[in-house]
């Protein structure tokens, strides 16, 4: 049984992509005890992660209040119970408003202000209650994503859950075939510094590359990252390895933050090529990814770490999509392996992809520096890889057309003359 899954992701957790916020300060005053914990919520969550938030209770009334004397955040969330005019409330509050403060307002069913009649009083954003945590995260970010006009790429991280499952295959191939296939700007980072193999596999020796960003003493910024990324296709680049021992590789929690966030403002697809350890940033990258894959082959060990990772990072994003599992090297002759069902029973929930073992196509591709598909252009795996990048990359599944029943037979047809044709004739 191999092939890909349909179910593997859950209906609860819808396809949609929430750009992060930067540094911003955020203070919501709510009517309602479910608002304000839905709010308190949403300041826990991965997207929000940099901006300071608090939440009080009180609405409209205790936010003019409160900033008759103090500076105003860089936004203000407040919420309408319906018993106040709204429009006169906002005419209060944009008195003791400074320029620049964004406002975004949760209604009442019960409010009859027309939205242009907010729009004219500064209301960057009307939500009507009551609220859920997502639907706070994604009025927030909104803000920026939108207001701000750049390109907020979407990071997808691969990890193993143990050393030697083949991820780094994986990642690589699935950051190509979306490049190739989807024609989106890729760029693939790899993580592993002192053993990563993107460059020998994308057949790169760029002399710059991840190190020299991470352990730059400036910011990175947008002119740095173009010159450190080497480019392997027209929509694919690498920020590759050193894979060199001259020095220890260790890092704090937000070492790689700064890399991220310049390569979101510039590139639509970014593909982690995350090492298989558990450190302060290698979990962060995790948590803060868009879409995450464990790849896992078919043991009892893999098995215990695909569990426990997926039990840890789930608490860690209770408001994204779960992350996602794919099982690699199913099948290995002479290998007692746990059947897909069992282990999928176990995760509940089914693999993104089974990938089976095939020794000599991903040797070759592997030693030739190449990606399946350009070894073995219409091989199964290489249909994995393309559904795998589409649902990653938020399409739909990849489906080979259907053989028809009829098709040996018009085959045959076809290399036969027509009817009523004239033979061929020998010159005399």
């Amino acid at each position: 049984m191999t092939g890909i899954h349909e179910d593997a992701d859950d209906p609860r957790h819808p396809e949609e992509h929430i750009a992060p916020v930067p540094r911003i300060s955020v203070q919501a005053f709510c009517e309602t005890e479910q608002t304000l914990t839905a709010v308190t919520a949403a300041g826990q969550d991965r997207r929000l992660a940099k901006a300071h938030l608090t939440a009080k209770e009180g609405g409209l009334a205790a936010a003019i209040e409160v900033y008759e004397s103090m500076p105003t955040p860089n936004v203000i969330v407040i919420e309408s119970d319906g018993t106040r005019d709204i429009l006169e409330g906002l005419d209060d509050l944009a008195g003791v408003c400074d320029p620049g403060t964004r406002v975004v307002v949760i209604g009442n069913p019960n409010d009859t202000a027309p939205y242009r009649e907010l729009v004219r009083r500064g209301v960057n954003d009307y939500v009507v209650g009551p609220v859920e945590t997502l639907d706070v995260v994604r009025s927030i970010c909104s803000l920026f994503s939108a207001s701000e006009a750049i390109i907020t790429g979407r990071v997808i991280a691969v990890v193993g859950a143990k050393g030697g499952v083949g991820a780094s295959t994986v990642a690589h191939n699935v950051a190509w075939t979306i490049a190739r296939d989807l024609s989106l700007d890729s760029v693939v980072i790899d993580l592993d510094l002192a053993f990563g193999t993107a460059g020998l596999d994308y057949n790169q020796d760029p002399v710059q590359g991840i190190a020299n960003a991470v352990l730059s003493q400036d910011r990175p910024d947008t002119a740095l990252m173009e010159r450190l990324l080497a480019k392997c296709t027209d929509r694919l680049s690498l920020l590759a390895a050193p894979a060199t021992l001259d020095r220890v590789y260790d890092f704090g929690a937000e070492a790689f933050d700064a890399v991220f966030d310049t390569l979101r403002m510039t590139t639509p697809c970014i593909v982690l090529d995350v090492p298989h350890q558990w450190s302060g940033w290698t979990r962060r990258a995790l948590v803060n990814a868009d879409d995450i894959v464990i790849v896992a082959e078919p043991d009892l060990a893999n098995l215990r770490n695909t569990k426990n990772m997926l039990s840890v990072l789930k608490a860690a994003r209770p408001n994204d999509r779960p992350p996602l599992y794919c099982l690699n090297q199913v099948g290995m002759p002479k290998r007692a392996e746990i059947e897909v069902k069992a282990f999928a029973k176990t995760m509940e929930s089914q693999p993104i992809a089974v990938i089976p073992f095939d020794s000599k196509l991903f040797s070759t591709a592997a030693n030739n520096g190449q990606m399946i598909a350009e070894v073995a252009k219409n091989h199964r795996t290489t249909l994995l890889f393309q559904n795998m990048a589409n649902r990653l990359a938020g399409r739909g599944e990849v489906k080979k057309p259907k053989r028809s029943l009829l098709e040996p037979l018009l085959k045959k047809l076809k290399g036969r003359p027509g009817r009523g044709s004239a033979p061929h004739r020998k010159a005399s």
